[in-house]
């Protein structure tokens, strides 16, 4: 019988799609620097690749929207930028269900490497009402990339590893960073190409192993 007490679920390419956050970071940002700078689109969007490879997703910076805006030196209200664009926030088809099936059973949260601010919006379309939200690097000032993020959320719910299942779409942050813990780790593969019994295919899946546990 599991002993999971909380489930956690990553947002982004889990919850949400990632049409959001790619607007603002390879649309919106290169358009603004091209502006400031006075480059080309093509040539403002392969700079700033450049400079977020400089940094790489392994670091709380990459996440950081008002980092790069000072970084790139550009001008205008990242925070206005972001709630106007709204609308591109996509809830997958499978979370509304998923999330009732799972909140039947336990208190379900969110253990993230997007900063609250977006989380914030992003919560709000997928329909709020989670135990708790983490962000990992507004929260903690890290990422997910080892169990360290883990232990933290752990401390803070006042749980044991093997009380907590998480699932996500990165294989590294959200299923072996978690499972190297002792979490009831899964990886969403919504391309059904991964293999393997911790490899869920949707949110609905994921809920048939929790609930059905």
């Amino acid at each position: 019988m599991s002993r999971v007490k909380v489930v956690s679920l990553d947002m982004e390419g889990t919850l949400i799609d990632h049409s959001f956050s790619n607007a603002i970071w390879e649309h919106e940002i290169p358009r603004l620097y091209a502006e400031k700078h006075g480059c080309d689109a093509e040539a403002a969007l392969a700079h700033v690749k450049e400079e977020y490879a400089s940094v790489g997703e392994g670091r709380a910076e990459w996440y950081d929207v008002d980092y790069w805006f000072r970084r790139l030196e550009l001008e205008a209200d990242w925070r206005k930028l972001i709630r106007e664009r709204v609308g591109l926030i996509h809830v997958y088809p499978d979370a509304a269900e998923a999330l009732r099936r799972l909140r039947w059973a336990y208190p379900v949260i969110v253990s993230s490497n997007t900063i609250r601010e977006f989380l914030e919006l992003q919560v709000e379309a997928v329909g709020g009402r989670f135990a708790r939200v983490f962000s990992a690097p507004s929260d903690f000032g890290t990422v997910k990339k080892d169990s360290g993020f883990y232990r933290r959320v752990l401390d803070a719910l006042g749980l044991k590893p093997f009380e907590m299942a998480h699932v996500g779409d990165h294989r590294e942050f959200d299923y072996r960073a978690a499972k190297s813990l002792g979490l009831e780790a899964y990886h969403l593969d919504r391309s059904g190409e991964a293999v393997g019994f911790d490899t869920v295919r949707d949110l609905l899946e994921f809920a048939d192993r929790l609930v059905d546990a």
